[in-house]
This record gives C-alpha cells, structure tokens and sequence, in this order.
C-alpha cells in the first residue's frame, strides 16, 4: 500500500489537486490558501544580512509583528482529453500579488513522457517546487535563500520522462527564460536558464520509504539586481551561474499507516559557482567575481500523536571571499558561514488547517538573532494530497 501511495504521489505528471482520487474531470477545481503569522525578532528583520551573499528581493526573514503573509488563490483542471491547466495566484499582505504558476500540460503523450510549458516553479531539487502552505518550517532553508532567491519560478518549458522500471526513476529538462534569481534580465533573447535533473525513490518493506534527486542549474544573468533589504549596495551582476542539488528524504510510518505516528527525514546539499562581474547600480566598477559557495540543510519531523508534530532543522552556509575589492559590500562574508537553529511544534486539527509554533536561533549574521513565530495555515476548497 505505501508503495503504491508513493508512486502515485511521485509519479504524477499532474499537479496534487488533479492526482487526488475523486476530482472532476473538466470541472475546474478552486482552493484558496490562507496564511497568517505573528513574529518577534531580537534584531531588525531590515537590517537582515548574508555574509557573502548577494540577496533577491524575496529572501528576507519576514515581518516583525502581526502579517496577513502569503494567501494562495488556485484554479485546476482537465481543458481536454489531451491537456490540463492549472493557475495558482499568491497575494501578500502588503497587498502586492502576483502569477506563481500558470501553465498547461500534457496528458496522452504516453512512454512516461510529459511536457509543461507557461509559468512553473522549477523541478530542481526537493524544497523548490513545493508551494509554501506545505513547508514544514514557517520559513525557507537558508541555502534555498541564498541560491534561489526562496524559491525558482519562471517562464519556459519543461519535460518529463518516467522510466518504465519497478524502480521509480523520473528524468526532467527545463528551458526558462531567466528573469527570475538567480538568472535575470531574461539573458540570451529570453533563453538564459536551463535545468536537469533525477529522482529516483521507492520502499523499504512495508514501513519506510525514499526518494533521492540529482539536478543541475545553470543560469545567465544580464544586470541582475541585489542589494541590502534596506536598499543599500544595489549591485548589478552579469555573469553565470552554475548550481549543483542533491536531496535525500527519508520517511516511516508503521506498516505504511501515518495516521497517527510517522516521522521525515529531509536534506540537501547545495554548491554554486558563479562567475562574471560586479558594478554599482550608479554604473562604478566593482571587479571580476569568481566564487563558489556551498550550502546545506537537514531536518527531522515527528508526529508522536494524531495532529501532533515536533521538528528540528539545522542549516548552514558559507561563501569564498571574492577580494579586497568587495570589501563592504554584502559579497564581504568578512570570515563568517552563516548557519542557524529552529525548533518547531504545530497541530493539525484536519487535513485543511494547521497551528505552528517555531523559534529560529539565527547566526546568518555577526550577531545572534532570537525569531519567534506563530503561524496559521488554512485550506478552502479542493486540495488534494501534496507530492512525497
């Protein structure tokens, strides 16, 4: 049984929604994600840095205080007996919204293989293209903030080979248009970032069950914009940037029943090389840039009892120092590896709502940061079951 419920859920060419059992085939489904968040933060979240790294404009910390956080509005389904569509709009609480996902797809190809093509988030590594109502941290990994900007989203085509063996194994290529980070400025006539990758997966007896990926990014960027949250060191960067992914998860229920104990056992590792060259917005010269920089992740979640989670993360970073000309600059890691702590605990009274507790002991920067959070989650409308 938990072999079949983990080929499904990795095999689906189709999004969550559409691989539940029961949906309607043309009737387009609609769920609406809301999201809320109280936070406390020992140091300004404005102030937020990344010794060594250059930041997108999505990856900071969060809000101190109250915040609405990200609501997600969905529309799914079948268009005909060939292709599928599926829309999903994000709305933050200052009110800015904005396209996460519009694309169709193929469904009658047939040999494993499937084309998407629209918007999407990428299939590279493991956290990527899952949406954020289903993160089991109220915030990201910190080398998925570093490298991805939080997460990879952009326009372009994907395809998708299933091979048919006992042994899940799936392979998948994208071409996107790279406007989004760690691209930018739509290199190469709109043709700037291209992608690879593997996963392979299966069970271990009738208990536990696996799945590991290998993907490869490679991104070109024309102007790319970074700065400081507050809007300081605005830097342009033209250059390349290669991104190596490995993930590993782990899960185990008893006899493949999760209902009321199981327990997740996710990592990555993440290495980028990044080459080219950096100047002020205001056109000053800063120097070639020729670095690497790696990353990774591990955390474990428990469910000791019916709606109970316990977690723990770990995370780290570090960053080549690129030379005396990038001193000050947010590229500077000054001989700090950025690295943090974070416990959480939530209940889930159903399947369609969640309350989380987390505190985040944060050393990205110089000094410690202590981050509380409170975070509701909250599903309306049709939702199926997310991917492994």
């Amino acid at each position: 049984m938990q072999r079949k419920a983990l080929m499904l859920a990795l095999a689906c060419a189709l999004p969550a929604s559409q691989c539940a059992a029961g949906g309607n085939a043309f009737n387009p489904n609609l769920s609406l994600i809301l999201t809320g968040t109280a936070a406390d933060f020992k140091l300004d979240p404005n102030n937020y840095r990344l010794p060594g790294f250059a930041l997108g404009d999505e990856s900071d910390p969060g809000e101190e205080g109250f915040s609405l956080g990200e609501s997600e509005l969905g529309i799914s389904a079948n268009i005909d007996p060939d292709w599928f569509g599926f829309f999903t709009l994000s709305i933050t609480g200052d009110n800015n919204t904005s396209v996460e996902n519009a694309y169709v797809q193929t469904t009658s190809l047939g040999n494993g293989l499937t084309v998407r093509a629209g918007r999407f988030f990428s299939g590279v590594g493991y956290l990527n293209e899952q949406h954020s109502h289903t993160w089991d941290f109220v915030d990201t990994a910190l080398p998925y903030r570093a490298f991805l900007n939080t997460q990879l989203g952009d326009d372009g085509v994907q395809l998708r080979w299933l091979a048919p063996t006992d042994l899940f194994t799936e392979f998948g290529t994208e071409w996107l248009r790279g406007d989004a980070f760690p691209a930018g400025g739509s290199a190469n006539s709109g043709h700037g970032t291209w992608s690879a990758f593997v996963h392979v997966g299966g069970d271990l007896g009738e208990s536990n069950s696996w799945s590991a990926g290998l993907s490869y990014l490679k991104a070109n960027a024309a102007n790319r914009d970074t700065s400081d949250l507050n809007g300081d060191n605005e830097l342009l960067f033209n250059g390349e940037t290669r991104l190596l992914i490995a993930d590993l998860v782990w899960k185990w229920a008893p006899q493949g029943n999760p209902y009321d104990h199981n327990f997740k056992f996710q990592t990555e590792y993440l290495r980028r090389e990044e080459d080219g060259d950096y100047r002020h917005a205001d056109g000053g010269a800063i120097g070639g840039y020729d670095t690497t920089a790696d990353g990774w992740y591990a955390q474990a979640i428990y469910q000791f009892m019916h709606a109970w989670r316990v977690g723990l993360r770990h995370d780290a970073l570090h960053s080549d120092r690129p030379g005396a000309a990038f001193a000050g600059t947010p590229l500077d890691s000054q001989g700090h590896s950025p690295s943090r702590n974070s416990v959480m605990v939530d209940y889930s009274n159903s399947e369609f709502s969640r309350l989380r507790l987390q505190y985040n002991r944060d050393d990205s920067g110089p000094q410690t940061d202590d981050q509380w959070f409170v975070q509701y989650q909250m599903s309306l409308g049709a939702h199926g079951a997310h991917i492994f």
